[in-house]
């Protein structure tokens, strides 16, 4: 059977083997899927070993940037991105670098949730490595103006810089803002300390909003529960995205894309 894994550290907690394990019986595709704890100091090591005999990779916390650095070819996501979380090896034992996470944030939105993006008003929080990864996909679905807010605002220009040329992107700090938007993204990791952007509740227009927190958890996340509390329309953490970027490196090894529907109802 042709080998895949993903590859962080740590890894333990990871539910990419069950939603692979769940597309392939669902496609008939023959395969095997684990998860591999690579040392913090020798991911490149960890990565070569397996793709010696391995198809491919999905490649999680802290290693996307150095994954970025070790692949022969980038995908235009993965360049723009400037991190790779899928690899493939290709016949004449190259690597391809893609990244499936923006693809996967916009089709949740789009195609889960039923919200087009096209002429909305999107803010989008953080600027780190989450938020760089998914901006390429939200600009190319074309919506109204996509403002990268930060609590250090250089951070939030620099990244606003590298996408201009694709598309209404601007950049602000966290309390620049208080008219109300029609989408807010989290990037940020504050939910997982049980923490909220210090963003303006005024952004939220009630039963309007929706907000979006691309952390998951069993529970509403710190984030969706503070947006919920004020009434947004429609509150969503993350798993449907990590379904989708899944499905969407499936489709890349594969060349056939699963159906999500049934595997993130068997998360949930």
């Amino acid at each position: 059977m042709d080998r895949y894994a993903v590859i962080g550290n740590p890894i333990g907690h990871s539910k990419s083997p069950l939603i692979h394990r769940l597309f392939a019986e669902q496609t008939g595709e023959q395969l095997t899927y684990e998860a591999l704890l690579a040392p913090l100091d020798d991911f490149a090591g960890c990565l070569r070993a397996f793709l010696r005999e391995g198809h491919g990779v999905n490649v999680t916390v802290p290693f996307k940037e150095q994954a970025w650095v070790l692949v022969d070819q980038h995908s235009k996501a993965a360049h723009r991105a400037g991190a790779v979380n899928t690899i493939m090896r290709l016949e004449d034992g190259t690597l391809l670098g893609d990244n499936t996470d923006g693809k996967g944030l916009v089709r949740d939105i789009q195609a889960n949730a039923g919200v087009s993006l096209a002429g909305l008003k999107v803010l989008l929080v953080g600027a780190g490595g989450a938020a760089r990864g998914v901006i390429q996909p939200l600009l190319e679905a074309g919506p109204k103006q996509l403002c990268v807010v930060n609590r250090t605002v250089s951070k939030a220009e620099e990244l606003a810089a590298l996408f201009v040329d694709q598309g209404p992107i601007s950049a602000a700090g966290f309390n620049w803002i208080e008219e109300p938007v029609d989408l807010i993204i989290n990037a940020t990791s504050a939910s997982l300390g049980g923490e909220v952007p210090e963003i303006s509740p005024k952004l939220i227009q009630p039963g309007h909003t929706l907000c979006y927190d691309m952390m998951y958890a069993a529970s509403a996340t710190p984030f969706n529960h503070w947006a919920a509390e004020l009434g947004a329309a429609r509150c969503m953490d993350g798993l449907g995205m990590l379904v989708e970027q899944a499905a969407e490196a499936f489709l890349l090894w594969r060349g056939v894309r699963p159906d999500t529907a049934p595997v993130l109802a068997a998360l949930r």
